[in-house]
């Protein structure tokens, strides 16, 4: 079995393509080692004590090193972590863990059933055009909100902690989404 990797735009984070699907569906963002359990390759990632988060998408799992940590020293360990996964055919979940997450959360308030249209159609734009290119770079981003003219997201993955992420949220996807659904005035991260 092959596994590339690829960097990303976060040097800190790398990411793994295996060849096959990871996640049938959804996506599953591990930020910290309490998060893993729901993993047992998750949670072997961060054993190493060299990880600092990992995000499962369709078909790649990103992996954040820890501060300080070389990818000379992470990149074997990740590979052989993944190889030992794929190859024995381990089960991805925990049993009666949560499997995929791609839902949006709170992020302190409820969305107004009056911006039920404009929501439909950042939700749309989030879906088809913004999702595929951030998962290019090994990360998911994700609605939280919308309100009084202000779209709420998170970044996960590569994505989440990257030092061009707020370029890209603020110059590509605030105005993308601007363009097309001009009642929202800003994106900010959560």
């Amino acid at each position: 079995m092959l596994i590339r990797t690829e960097q990303t735009p976060n040097p800190a984070t790398r990411k793994f393509l295996p060849g096959q699907t990871v996640m049938e569906a959804g996506t599953r963002d591990f930020p910290d080692e309490r998060s893993a359990a729901a993993s047992p390759l998750a949670a072997g990632l961060f054993d190493s004590g060299m990880v600092e988060g990992v995000f499962f998408g369709r078909d790649f799992i990103s992996v954040t090193a820890a501060p300080g940590v070389s990818w000379t020293d992470l990149e074997p360990l990740v590979l052989e972590a993944l190889l030992d996964h794929f190859v024995t055919g381990a089960p991805l979940f925990t049993p009666g863990s949560a499997a995929g997450i791609h839902v949006a959360a709170d992020a302190g308030f409820e969305d107004d059933p009056a911006d039920a249209d404009i929501i439909d159609q950042i939700k749309d734009l989030i879906e088809t055009r913004v999702r595929p290119a951030v998962a290019q770079d090994g990360g998911d981003i994700v609605y939280r909100g919308y309100k009084e003219g202000t779209l709420f997201l998170a970044m996960q993955g590569a994505c989440s902690g990257c030092p061009s992420s707020a370029i890209t949220l603020k110059r590509g996807i605030e105005s993308l989404v601007r363009h097309y659904v001009p009642e929202v005035v800003s994106v900010e991260a959560v």
